[in-house]
């Protein structure tokens, strides 16, 4: 196991406001790691501070051994980074894209041109290799960026919000080549792999998505520039384990306005067409026994009371009510 990241209380600020604070994270060899936040909460900043695009005003950090501050550009020939904005040059094709980002990076053309078409057929771009970039669809365009992030074999890659604004098939797809990158030589999957090993890529993915957290080995929660929790995502879960109900019915505003009522209640969050009650630590029982019963009273129709598993949602908007308090 080969420590690939390691952050320690970073900070950043613009004009007088305080965009990370104090972050402190590291992410091993073969490892998947999600930082998870709403907008504005300092995902990119703390991306683009590990990528060395931005200079902490505090803190320290090291990328594939290299101290970013005094060893910058070493650490930079380590990482292999994809903005939420990547640029492509709409007028070349996808190989002479791929080609220019090998070449600015020094690599000769007897080892980009194998390369290129080596991560063009593992992304599924090998087909298009001619196609203009203006022409890719918005799933190409994804892939194309991946692709462009890995031509120099970095041994940490660094992305921000890649899968943002794309449809979930994309999403899916992009997903299954992150898991290819860290799996074990073998092919096993990221669930099967024995553990981050030296010889895999490290990847640190920012996300919005918490179907995408639960993909990754360990997820930092944050908000407000902090991380404010960071586990795996099953024991991210077991904090709420017996406390969250799954209730279905009608009217959807009855449900709602009575369970927001039970004393046993904590918070009350919709889920498409059904809501998802935080019932108080070890209340759970109670609230399935009397509420169904007040919701009667009041008009509303149950179909559907029992204790689910909790999401990563469950779990996210909890952990921020409890960083106001």
């Amino acid at each position: 196991m080969h420590r690939m990241i390691e952050a320690n209380g970073l900070v950043k600020s613009f004009e007088g406001n305080r965009a990370v604070d104090g972050v402190s994270l590291s992410v091993d060899s073969g490892e998947i790691y999600g930082l998870v936040g709403s907008d504005g909460a300092g995902k990119t900043t703390t991306i683009r501070m590990l990528v060395g695009a931005l200079k902490a005003d505090a803190g320290a950090c090291s990328v594939a051994g290299y101290d970013l501050a005094t060893k910058t550009e070493d650490a930079r020939t380590q990482i292999g980074y994809l903005s939420q904005r990547f640029s492509l040059y709409e007028d070349l094709t996808v190989l002479e894209n791929i080609r220019f980002f090998a070449e600015v990076r020094g690599m000769s053309h007897g080892e980009w041109l194998p390369r290129c078409m080596e991560i063009l057929e593992f992304v599924g771009l090998a087909d298009f290799k001619d196609r203009r970039a203006g022409r890719l669809s918005g799933g190409m365009r994804q892939k194309l960026g991946l692709a462009s992030a890995l031509v120099t074999r970095p041994r940490v890659l660094l992305l921000d919000e890649p899968t943002t604004g794309v449809d979930p098939v994309t999403r899916q797809d992009f997903w299954q080549l992150l898991v290819a990158l860290v799996s074990a030589p073998d092919g096993a999957p990221v669930e099967a792999a024995p553990g981050p090993s030296d010889d895999r890529v490290c990847v640190l993915i920012s996300t919005p998505y918490m179907d995408e957290a639960a993909r990754c080995h360990r997820v930092g929660f944050m908000r407000h520039g902090k991380i404010i929790a960071e586990d795996t995502p099953s024991q991210l879960r077991s904090r709420l384990a017996g406390r969250i109900l799954e209730l279905r019915g009608s009217p959807l505003g009855v449900l709602r306005r009575v369970s927001q009522a039970h004393e046993a209640v904590e918070a009350v969050r919709t889920f498409g067409d059904r809501l998802h009650l935080r019932a108080a630590a070890g209340q759970a029982e109670g609230v399935i026994a009397r509420l169904t019963a007040r919701i009667e009273t009041e008009g509303g129709q149950v179909t559907h009371l029992r204790v689910i598993p909790p999401l990563l949602e469950d779990v996210f908007i909890y952990l921020s009510e409890q960083a106001y308090e």
